[in-house]
């Protein structure tokens, strides 16, 4: 078996419960790049088995910290307990698309796998996984016979790895479009040719959760496919959706057709600008959804992302009625919950308003965070009341 040798830091942070060593605390390395590997720190004690890539600067991915045989029957056993865990937690949830794999939170570093409506799409985003594809590819054909599978490949991260972008049919024939259903709303998915594996899935429970809080006259700010606008519509009279994106709206407008929704007004526009507009007209909403984007790419980025967090948490506040909901969210890792949290304390100070903490919500419950490793939590969603 090759072998890494890893420092006291990098043997710290793993037993501490992480699952990445970095370059820097690596000592010596008996291993090709993508191989799995036996860690071993200084004094040469197992610490676990894991991938290794030779060009990223997350040069270790641990998977076990057991010494066990690593072969099909570890990664079955692996992905079908994700499976279970999955099956556990939608009980009584109207949905036909998951995620089946989350990566680390699964315990499988760098494995992204989606189920939409029996059309898996997956990612290999390290040299491990990209190595063992087709082990993936048959152990999931095995164990849950799919429509077909999908690779979406063409992500940035992988150039970290020194792996080719690309993405296609590894098996079956899959259709250009599908449609899933999440409780009880229709989304048009576009498994080859939409935003990451054809979709967004981490939002779904908060969906589900803002419908109950939300009335009156509604407004969701960078809706792209309408997810939170097609949920607020069934609780609100009507509902303004907006986007930069002319694509999105697009895609949004067909999502709102296939259910048959007609209370919800769509309009192109910067959601910064539109914010101001909104309150040089007096326009009032009862409810308002923040979705942006992720801000905060990188650390370096922190300070200006946070300021565009408080801008449009400032705005939104202002322009809510008194009792008026705001969902806030943000998909940055770097922008942590006590950081997104006084952020929106600003905001409400500034914009002189009170507001309630209804719920503290974070990605839909297919999307593990792993204790321990914090890059595993990276969406976050406070459901607020404005009272004064």
């Amino acid at each position: 078996m090759s072998k890494i040798f890893v420092n006291k830091k990098g043997a710290r942070r793993i037993r501490g419960g992480h699952l990445w060593i970095y370059k820097s605390d690596v000592i010596k390395i008996e291993a090709d790049g993508g191989e799995v590997v036996t860690v071993c720190d200084e004094a040469r004690n197992f610490i676990g088995k894991a991938f290794y890539s030779d060009s990223s600067e997350i040069t270790v991915r641990i998977f076990t910290t057991k010494d066990e045989i690593i072969d099909k029957e570890f990664w079955k056993t692996r992905i079908l307990e994700a499976a279970q865990r999955r099956r556990t937690k939608d009980e009584g949830q109207r949905t036909n698309a998951r995620r089946l794999i989350y990566s680390e939170g699964d315990l499988i570093p760098s494995l992204i796998v989606d189920d939409y409506a029996g059309v898996f799409v997956i990612q290999t985003l390290s040299q491990g996984t990209e190595k063992l594809k087709e082990t993936f590819v048959e152990i999931l054909r095995e164990e849950f016979e799919p429509r077909a599978i999908i690779e979406r490949n063409d992500v940035k991260v992988r150039q970290r790895e020194n792996l080719e972008m690309k993405a296609g049919v590894l098996y079956g024939e899959a259709p250009d479009e599908i449609t899933i259903e999440q409780d009880g709303i229709k989304f048009y998915v576009s498994p080859l040719g939409g935003q990451k594996t054809g979709s967004f899935l981490d939002q779904r429970e908060n969906h589900l959760a803002l419908r109950r809080h939300a009335f009156g006259r509604g407004l969701d700010c960078f809706t792209f496919n309408g997810g939170f606008a097609l949920n607020l519509a069934k609780a609100c009279d009507k509902v303004l959706a907006i986007d930069i994106s002319e694509d999105a709206l697009n895609l949004a407008k067909r999502n709102a057709e296939l259910n048959q929704i007609s209370n919800i007004e769509f309009q192109t526009a910067n959601v910064f600008d539109a914010l101001r507009d909104f309150e040089t007209k007096g326009e009032r909403f009862d409810t308002i959804v923040l979705d942006p984007p992720a801000f905060v790419k990188s650390r370096a980025a922190l300070k200006s992302a946070t300021r565009g967090y408080k801008e449009i948490n400032l705005r939104a506040l202002k322009l809510l009625n008194k009792n008026g909901i705001l969902a806030t969210c943000s998909c940055s890792f770097h922008m942590s919950e006590d950081l997104l949290l006084e952020t929106i304390e600003e905001a409400a100070r500034d914009a002189k308003r009170r507001v309630h903490l209804i719920e503290k919500r974070t990605q839909a419950s297919d999307h593990p965070i792993l204790v321990g490793m914090p890059e595993t939590y990276y969406l976050k969603c406070f459901i607020l009341r404005v009272i004064d």
